[in-house]
C-alpha cells in the first residue's frame, strides 16, 4: 500500500478538496490509505471551544456554531442536494461534541481536549469520503481510533505498538481506497487520544509501518522540503534528498515540513518518504531515504519563536553537577517542558524550552527555591544546519543574541 497524507491546507474549503481529488487521480489512488487532517485553522477553533468551556461558558456555544458554520459553507459547496446524506452524519458529529460537554464530569483539560478537538478530523474525513463516493471514486471510511491504539497520555499519546499492528491487520482492506483520520488514537478505554499537535504525519507513518507500506506522500502547499520556512525567510532552495539521519536531526531541530516523530517507524523499515506539492502534483518534490546528508548541500535555516531563556546559577557559587542536573531535568520533566537548547559550565544552566502547557511560573518558583534563576521569555530559538559564516552573519544582524551553541555542524542562537 502507499499512504498518503493531506493536511488542513489542502482541505481548507470546497476547492481545496476538489483539488486533493485532482491529485488522486493524477497520481492514482488504489491500494492507498489517505490520512486527512482537520479543514483549514479547524483545530484552532476546536481548540477555542475548549477554552470556552473551561473559562469562558457564556461563549460556548457561538464558538461550536463558527466551527459548524465553516463546514456547512464546505458541505453546501460540495453537495447540491442538501438531503445528502452526509448533512446528517455532520450534524450527528457536531452533536456528539455537544452531548460530551453536557455530560462530561472530568476536569481535566487535555482528557477534554482530546474528546473534542479531534472532531475536527472526523468531520473532514467524512466530508471528503462522502464527496469521492458522489463523483464515483469509491472508498472506505476508517475511524483510526480502531487502528491506533494508545496509552492515556492525553494530548501527547504514546502508542502502544502491538496492539496497533494487530488492530491494522485486522480492520484494513489493503486492496481498496481508504480514507482515515490523522492526529488520533484511543486508549484502552476507547477515549480519543491525539498524538500531539502535527501529529497527522506521524499518523501516516505509524500506519506504513504497521502496513508495510511502499512509501508515504506528504502532500503540501510547498513543493517539498525547503531550507527554511518562506514565511520567516526571503531565499529558499528546495533540497532534493534528505537521508534518514539528516531529515531526524531536521524535525529535532525543530523543521516544520516534517513532524519529530515520523521519521523514526519510516527509516526502521526504510520506508521513502516524499514531500510534494498539492498544487503541482507531478513535480519531484523531496524523497527521504537511506543515503548521506543532503542535496544539495547548503544551510537549512529553523526557527522556533515564542520560547522561554531559563539561566540558573548556584545559590552558593558551588558546582552545578550530576546531581543538580539531574533534579533540574526531573524539574523540566514535571512541567511537561519541551528541552530544546541547553548549555551548561562550572556554576550555571541555561536551558531554552517551549512552555507549550502553560506550567512556566509554577516551574520558575521552584527553581528559584534552588537556584539563583534569570529567565527571558517571547525570544527566538534559530538553528543552521550545515552552517557557514555568512549564514550566522544573516541572523546576528540587529538582534541582541542571548545564547549561541555550536557543533561541528549546526549552530543555534537564541536571540532577542
Amino acid at each position: 500500500m502507499r499512504i498518503f497524507k493531506f493536511g488542513g491546507a489542502s482541505v481548507k474549503d470546497a476547492d481545496g478538496v476538489k483539488n486533493v481529488v485532482e491529485v488522486l487521480k493524477t497520481v492514482g489512488y488504489d491500494d492507498t490509505m489517505v490520512v486527512i487532517s482537520a479543514m483549514g485553522k479547524t483545530t484552532n477553533a476546536m481548540e477555542v471551544v475548549v477554552k470556552n468551556y473551561f473559562e469562558n461558558k457564556q461563549e460556548l456555544q457561538e464558538s461550536i456554531q463558527e466551527v459548524v458554520k465553516f463546514h456547512n459553507t464546505i458541505l453546501f459547496d460540495l453537495f447540491e442536494n442538501e438531503k445528502h446524506p452526509v448533512f446528517k452524519k455532520v450534524q450527528t458529529l457536531f452533536e456528539e461534541v455537544k452531548g460530551f460537554l453536557a455530560w462530561n464530569k472530568s476536569p481535566k483539560y487535555s482528557f477534554v481536549y482530546d474528546q473534542v478537538v479531534g472532531y475536527g478530523e472526523l468531520i473532514s474525513t467524512t466530508i471528503v469520503s462522502a464527496y469521492l463516493n458522489e463523483i464515483g471514486i469509491k472508498n472506505n471510511w476508517v475511524d483510526v481510533r480502531t487502528l491506533i491504539k494508545t496509552d492515556s497520555s492525553y494530548r501527547d499519546a504514546g502508542v502502544r505498538w502491538e496492539l496497533t499492528q494487530e488492530s491494522i491487520n485486522e480492520n484494513v482492506n489493503r486492496k481498496s481506497l481508504n480514507i482515515t483520520q490523522g492526529f488520533l488514537g484511543s486508549d484502552e478505554n476507547n477515549f480519543t487520544t491525539t498524538l500531539g499537535r502535527e501529529g497527522s504525519d506521524y499518523t501516516a507513518a505509524i500506519l506504513a509501518y504497521c502496513l508495510n507500506a511502499s512509501s508515504v506522500t506528504i502532500w503540501k502547499d510547498v513543493p517539498g522540503v525547503l531550507n527554511a520556512d518562506p514565511r520567516y525567510f526571503e531565499k529558499t532552495a528546495l533540497l532534493n534528498k534528505i537521508s534518514y539521519r539528516e531529515a531526524i536531526e531536521l524535525a529535532f531541530y525543530g523543521a516544520s515540513v516534517i513532524h519529530p516523530k515520523t521519521l523514526q517507524p519510516l527509516q526502521r523499515k526504510e520506508i521513502p518518504l516524499h514531500v510534494k506539492s498539492f498544487i503541482h502534483p507531478k513535480e519531484a518534490g523531496t524523497t527521504v531515504t537511506k543515503g548521506k546528508g543532503i542535496e544539495p548541500e547548503t544551510p537549512c535555516f529553523i526557527l522556533k519563536t515564542n520560547q522561554t531563556l531559563i539561566r540558573l546559577s548556584s545559590l552558593d557559587f558551588s558546582f552545578i553537577v550530576e546531581d543538580n542536573i539531574s533534579e533540574i531535568f526531573k524539574l523540566l520533566a514535571d512541567s511537561r517542558m519541551k528541552v530544546d537548547l541547553i548549555q551548561n559550565s562550572a556554576i550555571s544552566f541555561s536551558v531554552c524550552v517551549d512552555n507549550k502547557f502553560n506550567k512556566l511560573e509554577q516551574l520558575l518558583q521552584t527553581l528559584r527555591s534552588k537556584f539563583k534563576v534569570t529567565h527571558y521569555e517571547d525570544v527566538s530559538l534559530y538553528t543552521i544546519r550545515h552552517f557557514n559564516d555568512d549564514a550566522i552573519a544573516s541572523l546576528q544582524n540587529g538582534r541582541e543574541v542571548l545564547l549561541e551553541q555550536r557543533t561541528q555542524k549546526t549552530v543555534q542562537l537564541v536571540v532577542k
